[in-house]
């Protein structure tokens, strides 16, 4: 009788691609996907241990899992909990049947036929799908995420990833570009490229603008479609870099920064490698070469030893600098990190009232920004009906990614010809972080080539 497994990916987009393979494996072996937890024979939870809030999460599912699954049912751990909390895991969830790490999900299947309980932890702390292995895409057909690299070489006193996932191991511009063309060729109109660190592509294999090369193979494909950057540091953005995004707008113009802080003195001690002036000077660059940019970065509240001062300094860059998206987090105490050593750690208190008045200055700025694309024509890759309303349907232009940020409503779609079709939009007005539009038609193959992102 066929064996169903349901999954659970918790965490980044780079998790996700670890659960595509792991989907993919268990479809070659003979097993079935199912939606529906109380059905399936085996669970399998792919977790993040990044930060306590994304453990927290994890436990949450667990204990749903326990309470819902059938009695016969295995429960499998797979992911970045399992080699830092596998012991207080076993504890909290003795039904557990195995657990595989980070860097061994390519043994799912072993562990899915396992009669005895056990664990996969080898020695390498992430997985990075090479060869011949198989992967079950998951997101919409005109949508995919491209892992490039796993791991991390840098060394922010706040983050854990290092320790979770190893040194930097990137893939060969040639496996990539493999899959780049595969993706292209069965009808995928947005590739999302993703790693820990974009910037740092291929330094591990001795090359000096590693990115800016992969995108120069990948744009040897010929056809119409998006390549997104996601996590690509201040220091990273290379002139190299940035005549490719002016050159081929089929890189989109859109970069996720991550900044962290505004202030000098707290990037020092987060051993973050820009200053206040670097990072002013890199979007003013930015965006005259570039006017069109969207940025969406991420900022933290709360870090050890961070003054009022500090922080309404903060406020101020959120205020002036206009920044398309932002993820604001409240600073972590993660006891293997070296800011847990730090004096001046502040109480929970300060940094939710933190969290909420820069919150609060976010909303507002991101929300009168985006009045200026009313009136204007998009570009924008329908996604498909409003989870809302029949109504309605939902796409992205290039200053929105898939889960994170908002979307384009289109109350007017009576010239969309099909889901995951690019269409021009005439924007009517902005509500909230979405954009409301009508369309005006589905682009043809020269249209779509031709035409600009923004008009």
């Amino acid at each position: 009788m066929e064996k169903k497994i349901h999954f659970i990916s918790l965490g980044c987009a780079r998790n996700l691609v670890d659960t595509e393979v792991m989907i993919g494996l268990s479809q070659k072996t003979g097993y079935s996907v199912t939606p529906s937890l109380e059905q399936a024979d085996y669970i399998v939870i792919n977790t993040c241990g990044f930060l306590k809030a994304a453990r927290d999460e994890a436990y949450q599912h667990l204990q749903e899992i326990t309470e819902k699954k059938k009695k016969s049912a295995k429960i499998i751990v797979a992911g970045c909990m399992v080699r830092l909390n596998q012991q207080e895991l076993k504890e909290r969830f003795p039904e557990i049947h195995y657990f595989v790490s980070a860097g061994d999900v390519d043994k799912i299947v072993e562990a899915l036929e396992s009669q005895e309980s056990g664990a996969f932890v080898g020695d390498a702390k992430s997985f990075l799908q090479l060869g011949e292995i198989p992967r079950t895409v998951s997101t919409p057909k005109h949508y995919a995420y491209l892992k490039i690299a796993e791991g991390c070489k840098k060394q922010c006193s706040f983050c854990i990833i290092p320790t979770i996932k190893g040194k930097l191991k990137s893939k060969p511009i040639e496996q990539v570009v493999r899959e780049f063309n595969a993706f292209i060729d069965s009808g995928v109109k947005e590739v999302i490229l993703i790693a820990q660190d974009l910037g740092d592509y291929g330094k591990d294999l001795g090359m000096r603008e590693g990115l800016a090369s992969l995108l120069t193979a990948l744009l040897e494909k010929e056809g119409d479609f998006w390549i997104r950057l996601l996590y690509l540091y201040p220091d990273e953005i290379t002139p190299a870099i940035v005549s490719l995004l002016e050159k081929d707008g089929r890189i989109i113009p859109y970069l996720d920064m991550p900044i962290q802080h505004i202030n000098s003195e707290v990037l020092k001690r987060m051993h973050r490698k820009t200053s206040k002036e670097d990072i002013v000077t890199t979007l003013a660059y930015l965006r005259e070469k570039i006017p069109d940019v969207v940025i969406r970065t991420s900022l933290m509240v709360g870090f050890p030893g961070e003054t009022e001062e500090q922080f309404l300094e903060l406020v101020e860059f959120v205020e002036k600098s206009k920044l398309d998206n932002v993820g604001i987090f409240q600073y972590s105490k993660e006891e293997e990190s070296y800011s847990a050593k730090l004096e001046g750690h502040l109480p929970d208190s300060i940094k939710q009232e933190r969290f909420d008045a820069l919150s609060l200055v976010q909303q507002r700025s991101v929300q009168e920004n985006q009045k200026k694309y009313i009136g204007k024509l998009l570009k924008v890759l329908i996604d498909g009906k409003h989870p809302e309303s029949d109504r309605l349907l939902v796409g992205r232009f290039y200053g929105q990614c898939p889960e994170i940020d908002g979307c384009v409503i289109l109350n007017d779609w009576r010239k969309v010809k099909g889901m995951g079709e690019f269409v021009l939009v005439e924007i009517t007005d902005a509500v909230g972080y979405d954009l409301i539009g009508k369309a005006i038609k589905t682009l043809s193959g020269k249209e779509k080539s031709s035409l600009s992102l923004l008009y």
